[in-house]
């Protein structure tokens, strides 16, 4: 049942964000789900294909309604890296394509807000690059590339909002911009998987809380 396939997916995420994808074992994950190992490879021939797995739900949040042929072998995961660099252009691409107009039918509440819903949407995937950087290194390398676009165009957007009057003038444009990224990612991101004590706060109030005290720090 997909149910389970579902119950290792979550378990796995949860540990290889917690503890690293190399110190995860296949009985630690089968420990969390309160199955034995033997029952998590009836479902995955092993640890890199439920990686994959869940990279791949990541990108596509519909692939775990498929119906699968047990146990998932990685011959459904080829091309699953290019994949997702492709997602990291695409998302970069469209989350700028309010600066084609100066952001003229753009603002603060609005960039808050599609940042928030970008982060959240792409959370597992993004931590579990930043947590195993050195085990995915093409990965790695194409996310440190995402990043720097992403804090690239939050940085202009910003700047247009104080150009236009939307925003108030700021001494350190960046690394103010820095500051907002890093509070969106933890609300969006670090909160739920990796943050100290994780919080089941639901994410449209994590946005909102986001949105009232960043609207209210910078808006003019």
């Amino acid at each position: 049942m997909n149910d389970r396939i579902k119950s290792i997916a979550d378990a796995a995420t949860y540990l290889f964000l917690q503890q690293g994808y190399s110190k995860t074992q296949i009985s630690h994950i089968a420990k969390a789900v309160g199955v034995s190992v033997g029952t998590i490879y009836l479902d995955f021939t092993g640890k890199k294909e439920i990686m994959h797995f869940v990279l791949k739900c990541t990108i596509d949040p519909a692939f775990i309604e498929r119906d699968f042929e047990r146990p998932i072998t990685d011959d459904l995961f080829v091309g699953l890296e290019n994949d997702i660099v492709a997602v990291f252009e695409k998302t970069g691409n469209d989350f700028a394509k309010h600066l084609e107009n100066d952001a003229a039918d753009y603002d603060l509440e609005a960039l808050v807000s599609d940042a928030f819903e970008l982060l959240a949407r792409y959370a597992v995937g993004c931590l579990f690059i930043e947590k195993n950087q050195f085990d995915f290194k093409f990965l790695a390398e194409h996310y440190r590339l995402y990043r720097k676009k992403f804090l690239e165009t939050m940085t202009q957007y910003i700047k247009v909002f104080i150009k236009s009057g939307k925003v108030r003038t700021l001494d350190q444009l960046e690394l103010s911009t820095t500051l907002i990224i890093e509070i969106l990612s933890w609300w969006a991101m670090d909160m739920r998987y990796t943050s100290f004590e994780t919080q089941d706060i639901p994410l449209n109030l994590a946005k909102k809380v986001c949105i009232d005290n960043i609207i209210s720090a910078y808006k003019c």
